[in-house]
């Protein structure tokens, strides 16, 4: 076993991902006693791009072995939603004349995490069966959406099945510090206590 999977390459990440989410232990949520099952998969920001292909890999190997994957991008969920309610337009509009303090209200307020992110994800949750929730897009939709508000927020509806967030930045849990998401490495998007970090389950 690699003792740290987060620096390891890409490809030996993908085998512990593939291992450990194709796994019957992880399927369904042994040894997380009263915890929900909620896992962060950090990765550099650097690696966007091959990390977007490795979970198309991913997503398309669990398929292979019966896992059932509901993969959600949180952009492309914030622009169906956007669309659909006749807000689109208007943004592009003004995007240019609004100040962006203004704009940014605007937008937390037509995507309300609460009353508008979280009903969608549960309707496209309904509408499928599946086994693990991959959620990603997080670098894309901040500020307007906190990948923390989200997670608190999916704990009313996500407990069946396991979720996995796809976070582009650093993970870090301490004594002193408790646990935190940093988004890109370098801000701190708020702390969460209770997801696990992808790398440190065994398989």
């Amino acid at each position: 076993m690699i003792e740290d999977l987060e620096s390891a390459s890409l490809q030996e990440r993908f085998e512990h991902l593939l291992a450990l989410i194709s796994s019957t232990r992880f399927l369904s949520k042994q040894g997380l006693g009263n915890e929900v099952p909620f896992f962060i998969c950090p990765f550099k920001v650097s690696e966007t791009v091959e990390m977007q292909k490795m979970q198309a890999r991913l997503e398309n190997r669990l398929s292979q072995q019966g896992v059932g994957v509901l993969s959600i991008n949180l952009y492309d969920l914030c622009l169906d939603i956007l669309k659909e309610n006749g807000d689109w337009e208007w943004l592009i509009q003004t995007e240019k004349t609004h100040p962006k303090d203004e704009l940014l209200k605007d937008m937390q307020s037509m995507l309300d995490v609460e009353t508008i992110v979280i009903p969608e994800i549960a309707r496209r949750m309904e509408m499928k069966s599946f086994d693990v929730l991959f959620l990603s897009g997080v670098g894309e939709v901040f500020p307007y959406i906190r990948s923390h508000n989200v997670l608190n927020n999916l704990q009313r509806i996500a407990t069946d099945q396991p979720t996995v967030l796809f976070f582009p930045g650093e993970f870090r849990y301490s004594l002193e510090m408790g646990a935190s998401l940093n988004l890109f490495g370098k801000l701190q998007d708020d702390k969460y206590y209770r997801a696990f970090n992808i790398y440190h389950c065994e398989v």
